[in-house]
């Protein structure tokens, strides 16, 4: 019986495998016949079906690229992006995607301890700090006890000296994983799909406007209520807009 369900589930995997390529393969051929809107359907059955790729979201991000969909291609580009970080393609036709949005927002300055936090935050994942701080309180564990039962002065000097290290690497590993899955906890990006919306100063439409948003343009979601989401931009402007006007990443 086990058998039994073990290969149907396989089957089903297989049919499932073999259905989305086959729609990635039509709506690879549906763009290069410039019918981009029958690509683009092809590509988000895909979607429909669970499959998620970097590959799939730049050729999404491609056709509306191609159709003039500024929201859109932003948007699938900006998806691509997560899925593979340091892809240049993806990089530069998301600079093309931008360029034709309405909003131009200059970014805050950064201090020079954000800069160095941001190099030093981008060597690795939060996992990877992570491990980074146990294998740093193994290594002075080892150190330590080295230390402990050397013979030798210079013995002693030496694993002492490293032991401190370690307990540096212990610490800097547990600091920078702790920021960087807050970081990620607090990351909620979203794009602006509606042609242009109404940032307001509180979440009711008979508040006063702070400012005006337009297609394409990347927010950060900093909280909801009810039907309204409270947007910071690049700038430091913030503002709640309904939550019908963007779509998160």
């Amino acid at each position: 019986m086990k058998k039994l369900l073990f290969l149907l589930l396989v089957s089903v995997s297989a049919l499932g495998w073999g259905q989305n390529n086959a729609l990635f393969d039509q709506g690879k051929e549906h763009y290069k016949n410039a019918k981009f809107q029958e690509a683009i359907n092809s590509w988000e059955k895909v979607l429909d079906n669970g499959k998620h790729s970097a590959e799939l979201y730049f050729n999404l991000g491609n056709a509306h690229y191609k159709m003039n969909h500024v929201a859109p291609s932003i948007y699938y580009y900006e998806k691509a992006l997560q899925l593979a970080p340091s892809d240049k393609d993806i990089k530069t036709n998301l600079k093309f995607a931008e360029n034709a949005r309405i909003d131009a927002i200059e970014p805050l300055p950064k201090t020079i301890f954000k800069r160095w936090y941001e190099q030093l935050a981008g060597i690795l994942t939060y996992d990877g700090w992570a491990i980074t701080a146990v294998a740093g309180a193994i290594l002075f564990v080892i150190l330590f006890l080295s230390y402990w039962f050397a013979g030798a002065e210079a013995k002693k000097r030496l694993f002492f000296t490293t032991s401190i290290v370690s307990v540096f690497v212990l610490l800097v590993g547990l600091a920078m994983a702790y920021q960087t899955y807050s970081d990620v906890l607090n990351d909620q990006p979203a794009i602006i799909f509606s042609e242009s919306t109404e940032a307001k100063s509180e979440p009711n439409m008979g508040s006063d406007t702070a400012f005006m948003l337009n297609e394409g343009t990347k927010v950060q979601i900093t909280a909801q209520e009810d039907s309204w989401v409270h947007v910071l931009l690049a700038n430091g402007k913030d503002g709640w807009i309904p939550a019908s006007d963007l779509k998160r990443l």
